[in-house]
């Protein structure tokens, strides 16, 4: 059994979960753009908390690509995404943007509320708290 999560502090940057379902032709533009995507988010790295193809369980090919992408706003996180061939070459049928906010986990190292209480608001669908006082989403 593992100890309970520490309290973090939120992330101050915003984050934005890109999901991009691949269009029945991606493999063959996978494989063409693949040294410009490769270029694109090696260039980028610092932008993405991470960033990966995805299949279905039990397959091997890949069924399109899941990024986590750190911006300012949603114009700077899909005009970053644009910079990418793997966007721009039609390989993605949908690409689907969401602001993300990193809660729990190993990545941020603990959680970011002491008590249920401090979220309460949010999970009845409630307003975000003001970041700039350090309170979680």
């Amino acid at each position: 059994m593992s100890a309970p999560p520490v309290q973090v502090a939120p992330m101050a940057e915003p984050c934005y979960l890109v999901v991009c379902t691949g269009a029945p032709d991606a493999a063959a533009l996978r494989k063409t753009h693949l040294d410009g995507h490769l270029r694109h988010v090696e260039t980028h790295w610092q932008r993405y908390v991470t960033a990966g193809p995805v299949r279905e369980p039990g397959s091997d090919a890949i069924s399109g690509s899941v990024f986590l992408v750190l911006a300012p706003s949603l114009e700077e996180a899909q005009a970053l995404m644009q910079g990418d061939p793997y966007i721009t070459c039609g390989m993605y049928q949908t690409v689907r943007y969401q602001q993300f906010t990193h809660s729990i986990g190993r990545f941020i190292g603990g959680k970011i509320w002491g008590s249920p209480d401090d979220i309460r608001h949010r999970a009845a669908g409630g307003p975000v708290h003001d970041r700039s006082k350090g309170l979680p989403d």
